[in-house]
């Protein structure tokens, strides 16, 4: 007769004794007892008025339940050493680049209260739910490079999302350092600076390794707060520890084999910029859904495309061969990138039902 506590785990496809079974429900109870335990002090201090006296911070890095706040001036400039703290039961979905309030009650430190967001940065996780990634950010600094191989879709993504968000891209062509080690670098570069530039997007080229590569982009840093994407392996952090040389970044390097970078940075974390404002290096990523956003925020996001829409003969143009489309008619002429246009309809493929 089979034990009732003998089950299969979905991940290993392996029976657990009862032994087993009982260790991993036990560790669960516990879990859950722990949690709710703190649940309740952190309810008790707030009741009780036992917390110090409010504080205004900013949320530079979060780890499950608990996040590290920094106080911030006047300004909202991070100024100060990091605290661990954790939440009010009420205070769910914070991210990096929150501004809190929190108090300090012995080592104790808890977030009390979320101020309003001036914006936020989003994408869909594994289960197509639109997540955070970052809040309050002047600026969005998309990092491409040479290697791994750049991917103008990709890009397209990035950008349509900072259209969505009303945040300001701009556009980092970093490790130019390999120019000088292939012929037909200096030719991809240029066609992608003239792609987007024409446009009208900022782009600049950076090097963590040439002296002076660095320039470029630290002067468009200045006073603002930044948000580092990109897709594994263009060198996001090697360029946030290039520019923050005080601290101790996680950097990591291509497959030998496969050329494709791999995770090194495991959550978004926020530091102070030496030069003003500051910076948050976010996880690489190989993919940027779009698919929960609607066909006219897509169309809204290629801004070199949304300005033919509503002048196609028909209201409801797809701008795949009906006549009289002004954006089939843009492309022929010259005035719109047929790559472009191309990586449009691709986006438009994956939005999910009901949105495209």
């Amino acid at each position: 007769m089979k034990s009732r506590f003998a089950y299969t785990s979905p991940m290993s496809k392996r029976k657990l004794t009862r032994q087993q079974a009982w260790r991993i429900e036990k560790i669960q109870t516990d879990r859950l007892d722990r949690a709710s335990r703190h649940a309740e002090t952190v309810d008790q201090l707030w009741a009780d008025g036992a917390l110090g006296e409010p504080l205004r911070g900013r949320i530079v890095a979060r780890f499950g339940k608990q996040v590290e706040v920094v106080p911030c001036n006047l300004i909202g400039q991070p100024d100060g050493p990091a605290v661990r703290c954790h939440c009010r039961a009420n205070l769910t979905g914070l991210v990096t680049g929150d501004q809190v309030i929190y108090q300090i009650s012995g080592d104790l430190g808890i977030v009390t209260a979320l101020e309003p967001r001036l914006n936020v940065l989003a994408r869909p996780d594994n289960r197509g739910q639109l997540k955070a990634m970052a809040a309050n950010v002047d600026q969005i600094v998309i990092v491409t490079a040479l290697e791994p191989a750049p991917q103008p879709e990709l890009l397209d993504r990035y950008l349509v999302a900072t259209e969505v968000a009303g945040i300001p891209p701009l556009i980092v062509i970093n490790k130019v350092d390999l120019l000088i080690q292939r012929s037909d670098g200096m030719r991809a570069v240029e066609l992608l600076k003239t792609r987007y530039q024409s446009i009208g997007y900022a782009i600049v080229e950076a090097s963590a390794k040439d002296a002076g590569g660095l320039e470029s982009l630290a002067a468009c840093l200045t006073d603002k707060s930044s948000v580092f994407i990109g897709q594994s392996g263009v060198g996001k952090s090697s360029l946030v520890q290039a520019l923050l040389p005080d601290q101790t970044i996680r950097v990591g390097h291509l497959h030998q084999q496969t050329r494709l970078g791999r995770h090194t940075t495991s959550t978004a974390r926020l530091y102070a910029y030496e030069g003003g404002g500051s910076i948050i290096d976010s996880p690489g990523i190989r993919d940027f859904g779009l698919d929960q956003i609607s066909r006219q925020e897509v169309e809204r996001g290629f801004v070199d495309l949304a300005r033919f829409i509503g002048l196609c003969r028909f209201r409801d143009c797809r701008h795949h061969q009906e006549p009289g489309c002004a954006v089939q008619d843009a492309v022929r002429q010259g005035t719109l990138s047929k790559e472009r246009l191309a990586s449009f309809h691709r986006i438009l493929s994956t939005l999910s039902e009901g949105n495209a």
